[in-house]
């Protein structure tokens, strides 16, 4: 049987993280049901009891050791793990994973990883051994391509790829509609999704969301919908734009599974986000999105499905929101269509993933 040890930001309560896990684990039980997988989870238990796979504690060296001493490939990834933009510390925790794989002469594989930004020239340095140490490389974006080439990684084989979670397939419906109903969600008025989250205690983001809500409500007839990608962090940002606001707005305040998430998004008729995953949702749904760039990583997965950001955290500005939804709530089903088509292509390259990663650990049987 063969043996893979997965490390990522897993256990967190992070829906954008535990959706790649689950799309990752769904398209390698496809391929190899035989196949042995543990995750490096901060919350075990939760790990355990959300996906059915066994993990160990983050930050049980033993432990870790233990698993990685057994496995045929250490994958790292997915997600933005490698870079210190959102946290300093994080980069050097996955690579003090990175280096216990080596320790124990494990294979390593960087899957499916959104590389960088890296500011730093010990770390620049670091990263740049480890990848070029790496047996096997695939990235999210071909941004990420670049950055591996300013970084000087050019050893392993590199492929850019798509993100996990757009190997995941679509689901029903059914789930989404009586969430929103018990939420006192009417299904037949129109419905927009928002996906917030805090960052850096800014103020403006959260004015212009507010004011773009309320003129959805009495221009549009919509309903506002706050959807928790993180719980329950993403629900305290989302209160303290609803307090600003004129119109009433729903907050949903539940720690909902990845099958949840995606079908309250494909019951949304459009998802304003700010989250990765809730436009990555939005798009596996088939629902027009609109999203805010915070990190490098939402212009890029917009870039590779064509589209683009409508402005970032500080810029954003309540006219160029307003357009822009305004230009998809008259051409709903034009860019819903459009979606799903390049989803379908992103769909294939992010199964390719899983299929690289196993193809390499048959030939080094």
């Amino acid at each position: 049987m063969n043996n893979i040890v997965i490390s990522g930001y897993y256990g967190s309560k992070n829906a954008g993280d535990e959706a790649m896990l689950s799309a990752m684990l769904e398209v390698f039980s496809e391929l190899n049901p035989k196949l042995h997988i543990t995750v490096i989870s901060s919350d075990p238990e939760y790990t355990r009891k959300r996906h059915s796979v066994d993990a160990v504690n983050w930050l049980n060296v033993v432990d870790i050791l233990k698993v990685l001493k057994k496995a045929d490939l250490l994958i790292s990834g997915g997600g933005s793990l490698l870079q210190n933009v959102t946290s300093g510390r994080s980069l050097y925790y996955y690579m003090g994973v990175l280096f216990l794989a080596k320790l124990v002469h494990t294979p390593i594989m960087l899957y499916a990883q959104g590389i960088g930004p890296i500011y730093g020239k010990f770390a620049r340095r670091l990263m740049r051994w480890f990848g070029n140490h790496s047996a096997l490389i695939t990235v999210r974006d071909k941004d990420s391509l670049k950055e591996l080439d300013m970084l000087k990684i050019v050893k392993p084989p590199i492929k850019a790829t798509a993100d996990p979670v757009l190997a995941i397939n679509a689901v029903d419906k059914k789930s989404g509609r009586e969430i929103f109903k018990k939420s006192h969600i009417s299904l037949t008025k129109p419905i927009i999704g928002i996906s917030v989250r805090e960052w850096r205690e800014w103020q403006h983001y959260k004015d212009v969301l507010a004011e773009v809500a309320d003129e959805a409500v009495t221009k549009l007839n919509a309903q506002i919908v706050f959807m928790p990608m993180q719980y329950p962090e993403d629900v305290k940002a989302a209160k303290k734009i609803v307090v600003k606001m004129k119109q009433p707005a729903c907050i949903l305040k539940e720690d909902f599974t990845t099958r949840e998430l995606m079908s309250l998004v494909g019951n949304m008729d459009l998802m304003i986000g700010i989250r990765l995953h809730a436009l990555i949702f939005a798009g596996v749904m088939g629902t027009p999105m609109i999203g805010i760039s915070y990190d490098p990583k939402i212009d890029r997965f917009l870039k590779s499905i064509d589209e683009d950001v409508v402005g970032d955290l500080e810029n954003v500005t309540v006219e160029a929101l307003m357009q822009e939804i305004n230009a998809k709530w008259n051409n709903k089903e034009i860019y819903r269509n459009q979606n799903l088509k390049r989803m379908a292509k992103l769909r294939s390259l992010a199964r390719s993933n899983a299929e690289m990663a196993l193809e390499f650990i048959d030939k080094n049987k």
